[in-house]
């Protein structure tokens, strides 16, 4: 059996959302559980596994509980977590569009999760997803995107307490094929 690459490691619905848990965050597997009730258990635990075998993850402390070891887990380097500029220039169009549909599997996966609550309240959960076409040129661009970083790089930094959500936001940006030169 081939060993399974990193991109497919991390591209996991599952594995996925098990590194989102530990932005910036400690847990260990029982925490990780307790965000992740639709996991079972044991599944829970081999991807955990897998993303340790593979340096996603990192185990950063040993706690003795009730005569086990319960481990701390850490997303240390959070380039682990995703591919590299380099390596998706690599990457074949079929590459793409298999990493792109995983994304948006993922991005299913959240909503129907939501979705599947018994009470929503689409307004009130802040809930939405549009389509928009900015017109910028490569100047403007880099400098939208400076700013976005900016906000994204300030919230992804908060811990959770009370009255704070998690909450998802995807972002796809699809250049428009570029004009023939005349």
């Amino acid at each position: 059996m081939a060993k399974e690459s990193t991109v497919d490691v991390i591209l996991h619905p599952v594995r996925m959302r098990i590194i989102q848990s530990l932005i910036n965050q400690h847990m260990t597997a029982q925490q990780i559980k307790e965000l992740l009730p639709d996991v079972p258990q044991a599944s829970l635990y081999r991807h955990i596994k897998k993303l340790v075998d593979a340096g996603v993850i990192h185990i950063i402390d040993e706690i003795p509980n009730r005569g086990t070891i319960e481990k701390v887990y850490s997303l240390q380097d959070p380039a682990k977590a995703s591919i590299s500029p380099e390596k998706l220039n690599s990457f074949t169009k079929e590459e793409h569009m298999d990493l792109f549909f995983k994304f948006m599997a993922n991005i299913m996966g959240e909503y129907e999760r939501y979705l599947d609550q018994n009470k929503i309240d689409l307004i009130n959960d802040g809930v939405s997803f549009r389509q928009t076409s900015l017109l910028l040129d490569d100047e403007e661009f880099v400098q939208f995107i400076k700013e976005m970083s900016e906000v994204y790089s300030r919230v992804t930094q908060n811990k959770p307490k009370t009255g704070r959500r998690r909450r998802t936001l995807a972002t796809i940006i699809i250049p428009e094929q570029k004009q023939e030169e005349q």
